[in-house]
């Protein structure tokens, strides 16, 4: 087995630090930059050769600069399968990233928090990610190193277009910002769909926990601006940001609903959750989801209150089939995943 990303396994993600604003119900934020190198054909309709230049580009980029010296660079061919579904939990790379023929590469900045694909649908993928509701630092974050690589590299930019992408769903600012909610309330009162279709008309998408085309797991949803044409980064960041305080005053009233008319229930099933967790030998990662789900509410209501939301997240991320097999330097099965990954839970709730 690889030794590649061992070390980040055991280091706890940033973005889910627990430490951020209202990051009891926003575990993260994040805001991605599409960018083009002017001249180059885009990688869906370029031939490899192109797509090996736009790497080179890149390559003596990375050299050049001081700020993108200091992370880490990896080229596609370097990256297992394991590699692949591990960068992927963690919310580093897209899931379609690493498919196909792999002229592609990687940046990692040293806290985790950047990270830039390079050949995935456009040239250039800048996303930064933020613990808590935070897209503004996000933002500001993305854009650093999208001026960094701007002084090396000339971007396809269009004086009415704004920035030109592969998708014209992405053109203008060619930004997506997100925030990845926990929204345990809203499902328990069965308010959410009302609630999705609210977001849905406020012209914002609604995703599952790995984003596009990905379930909704441990009532984990991703919200993101759907417009980057004829709106301007400013526009989006506020809008994500008033929806987003609106959703989390929705979550806190259906809680406090969940306590006036069913409080044994809740207590109950909260409890239950940290029971099995606590206690179980066999546990597949969708389960832990979902029983941390029930453990993430009842700190967030004081129920479970020797908690630590940074512990949670970890159990989370942990608990994801790469990381457990990263963080155990070994490859397993999905039975002998469910049997360790139970282990860890017991012996990270039993530690705390």
């Amino acid at each position: 087995m690889g030794t590649m990303f061992e070390d980040m396994a055991r280091i706890p993600a940033v973005w889910l630090s627990g430490r951020g604003k209202d990051a009891l119900v926003v575990l993260s934020s994040r805001v991605r930059l599409a960018r083009n190198v002017a001249g180059c054909k885009y990688p869906s309709s370029a031939d490899l050769d192109t797509k090996k230049r736009v790497v080179s580009y890149f390559d003596s980029t990375v050299a050049r600069s001081k700020e993108l010296s200091a992370g880490k660079y990896y080229k596609a061919t370097d990256i297992s399968e394991l590699d692949r579904d591990f960068l992927i939990e963690r919310h580093l790379i897209s899931p379609g990233f690493l498919d196909g023929e792999l002229s592609k590469a990687l940046f990692i900045n040293p806290d985790e928090r950047v990270s830039i694909m390079v050949n995935e649908e456009d040239h250039l993928r800048i996303q930064a990610l933020s613990s808590g509701l935070d897209p503004y630092g996000s933002y500001e974050l993305a854009m650093k190193y999208e001026e960094e690589i701007g002084r090396h590299l000339e971007y396809d930019y269009d004086p009415d277009f704004g920035y030109l992408t592969a998708c014209p769903t992405n053109a203008g600012t060619g930004m997506r910002a997100s925030v990845l909610i926990h929204l345990p309330g809203l499902v328990l009162t069965r308010d959410i769909d009302h609630v999705i279709r609210y977001i849905t008309q406020s012209d914002l998408v609604v995703r599952g926990f790995y984003g596009e085309g990905s379930d909704v797991l441990g009532n984990l949803f991703q919200i993101s601006n759907q417009r980057t044409l004829g709106i301007s980064e400013e526009e989006v960041l506020e809008q994500i940001t008033r929806i987003t305080n609106e959703i989390i005053e929705k979550e806190a009233a259906a809680r406090q609903r969940l306590v006036d008319e069913a409080a044994d229930m809740i207590e109950d099933k909260i409890w239950r959750a940290y029971g099995i967790l606590k206690h179980a030998r066999v546990l597949t990662s969708e389960e832990v989801m979902n029983l941390l789900s029930a453990v993430r509410l009842g700190h967030a209501m004081n129920i479970i209150d020797f908690l630590d939301v940074g512990l949670i997240n970890e159990i989370l991320l942990l608990s994801q089939p790469a990381h457990l097999q990263k963080y155990y330097n070994s490859e397993m099965d999905p039975n002998r995943r469910d049997f360790v990954r139970a282990q860890m839970v017991r012996e990270k709730l039993r530690n705390s």
